[in-house]
């Protein structure tokens, strides 16, 4: 877990990341809850289309039930993310939603650098795991 390890101990800028490691998720939740961040899991493969995504999204990170599931609700309960020392968003299998619908994928992956790169709400990582396309501006974490 050294990419990971990194980033919670903050040797590493938060960001979006691929993530080629392994491990199940519980280790990874674990690691993370452990570290004091707060952990949020989205398995893409129950989430191949953007209304699928929006849902998964809300419930891994406990969004409140007025969430609309849209992308500017996506977008503010993204700024009402608060993980103490830091979230990180695990999502496996997240290239069938980019090959199925490359611009909600484009949006969405927008809408998550914009809570990455927000002065509030404490560091939020995104950790997208599995095959998929190649994602300008997403490098390899480890």
């Amino acid at each position: 877990m050294s990419g990971l390890a990194a980033v919670l101990a903050r040797h590493q800028q938060p960001g979006i990341y691929r993530w080629h490691a392994g491990f199940d998720v519980a280790d990874v939740c674990h690691a993370v809850e452990h570290a004091g961040w707060r952990f949020g899991y989205v398995d893409g493969l129950a989430a191949q289309t953007k209304s699928e995504f929006l849902a998964r999204v809300g419930e891994a990170l406990e969004f409140p039930d007025w969430y609309g599931q849209n992308f500017d609700a996506l977008a503010d309960c993204l700024s009402d993310v608060d993980g103490g020392d830091g979230t990180v968003l695990l999502w496996d299998g997240w290239g069938a939603f980019a090959r199925s619908e490359p611009q909600a994928f484009s949006v969405a992956l927008s809408v998550l650098g914009t809570r990455v790169n927000a002065e509030r709400g404490g560091p939020f990582s995104v950790l997208m795991r599995g095959e998929g396309p190649e994602v300008t501006g997403v490098t390899w974490l480890d």
